[in-house]
């Protein structure tokens, strides 16, 4: 990638070390380097990047003393990053600081995920403004930021007598919509959303993978609550676009097969069903099937990420997908399945005409900009919020409301890729629409085009450490 018109200024990135996070982290590298700047990753131990693919920048490792994170899950992964990755942080910070000024290349500011929020204290510590890159959506931080009011009214913990009712404060999200884990020791998750809020508010300001036109209600109402400026500069992955499937492709975790893109080729526009559940979530046993035989009935092809340790059965990973005998050979062809795909060239095709999703925000964001709509099953977190907006604010998918059944599946197959009942046609013509507006935005003279340029400005209005 080009680096036009070399600033003589550094910047340090910190990504946070899951599939979700590492992805826009290094999307927004580039974007920086194209604007000039000279960029470091610094990245932990676990889950590194590969620096081959990125010869364009500085790659300096932290150690994080993870051997095995199979023993954890997400919550405790992250407090014990921001724990363990201090000393080593603050130090390797330093030097990358002192280096640069000794090669006049100063370093002009850190830019971190929000959730490690323990670097704001290292920076204050050096003296380095910090900047926050929230992988998520904007949608999404509203709840978070709300918690303490939410607890407060009874809305947390949640009963379920009244998951079905709708949170006054946040409508249209139901109960059962807000941004939980399933965790043991809620008092944990809630101090950690804390610590992202407040280290959010003391940053110098927030990056959002988003654009205006899809998310400006959320971000109006959060402006008010902080005093510090936002830039919603996304989509990150459609700043050049020539590169973005390779660019995924080279800050992937898990190998793409590229196998399933010549079969997409065989078959007709908008008659595939795509199925990705992310790089984290699992599914039992029993839900799989309901899948399996929902796909299987739809009588629609469909390409299938089946990812290693997926599915669980009686409380253990299954190390093979669990297929009754003889299913693949019954679908006749018409079902693919893969350990993982690359995804923006998958969603990218023309032969694919649903999305079958968690809604992980990259996966959201990246079917909104290829006009694909989606079938929304969220697992947990910021999933959920993302759901209910794809399914009842921006109204460009359906969602499983309960249980997932297979007749249910198959109704909901048909009626987006036949698109035959008004809710289907609608609910296409209404995500091509975004797919527009999100084209508009990061094209020369949209909102997230200019807001990058007003975000270059803040950067280099920064006195550099020299």
């Amino acid at each position: 990638m080009e680096n036009k018109q070399k600033k003589g200024v550094r910047l340090v990135l910190l990504p946070l070390p899951l599939q979700g996070h590492i992805n826009p982290m290094l999307q927004l590298a580039n974007i920086l380097y194209s604007k000039g700047f000279s960029i470091t990753i610094i990245h932990t131990t676990f889950n590194s990047p590969n620096p081959l693919n990125y010869p364009h920048f500085t790659f300096f490792s932290i150690q994080d003393g993870i051997t095995d994170s199979s023993s954890l899950d997400l919550l405790h992964l992250v407090i014990l990053l921001n724990i363990r990755c201090v000393t080593p942080f603050r130090d390797m910070l330093a030097k990358v600081i002192s280096d640069a000024r000794d090669n006049k290349e100063p370093v002009a500011c850190l830019i971190s995920d929000a959730l490690f929020y323990f670097t704001q204290a290292v920076s204050n510590t050096l003296e380095l403004p910090r900047i926050v890159l929230r992988t998520s959506g904007i949608s999404s931080f509203v709840p978070f930021l709300l918690f303490p009011l939410l607890i407060e009214r009874g809305y947390i913990p949640l009963q379920d007598s009244q998951l079905e009712e709708t949170v006054t404060e946040i409508p249209p999200l139901k109960v059962k919509d807000l941004p939980l884990i399933d965790t043991k020791e809620p008092e944990k998750y809630y101090k950690e959303l804390s610590n992202l809020v407040e280290g959010t508010k003391a940053s110098c300001g927030v990056i959002w993978n988003s654009f205006e036109d899809l998310e400006s209600s959320p971000l109006s109402y959060l402006r008010q609550e902080f005093q510090i400026p936002f830039f919603p500069i996304g989509p990150f992955h459609k700043y050049s676009s020539s590169s973005s499937s390779s660019s995924s492709s080279s800050s992937s975790l898990l190998t793409q097969d590229q196998s399933c893109i010549s079969w997409l080729d065989r078959h007709k526009p908008n008659s595939v069903i795509y199925v990705s559940f992310g790089s984290l979530a699992a599914i039992t046993a029993a839900k799989f099937m309901e899948i399996a035989w929902g796909l299987a009935s739809s009588m629609h092809p469909f390409l299938w990420v089946i990812r290693k340790g997926m599915v669980i059965d009686d409380g253990k990973e299954c190390l093979d997908p669990p297929f009754p005998a003889g299913f693949i050979d019954n679908l006749e062809g018409r079902g693919y399945i893969v350990k993982w795909a690359p995804q923006q060239e998958v969603l990218a095709h023309k032969a694919v005409g649903a999305f079958w999703t968690h809604c992980g925000w990259n996966s959201t964001l990246e079917s909104i900009c290829e006009g694909v709509p989606m079938i929304c099953m969220p697992f947990f977190t910021d999933q959920k919020v993302n759901a209910r907006y794809v399914s009842s604010v921006w109204k460009i998918g359906v969602q499983f409301e309960g249980e997932v059944k297979r007749e249910e599946v198959v109704k909901m197959i048909r009626g987006l890729i036949e698109g035959n009942n008004k809710e289907g046609s609608q609910i296409r013509e209404r995500v091509l629409d975004l797919k527009e507006k999100a084209r508009v935005s990061w094209n020369h003279g949209g909102s997230s085009y200019t807001y990058l340029d007003a975000l270059v400005n803040f950067i280099l209005s920064f006195e550099p450490k020299r």
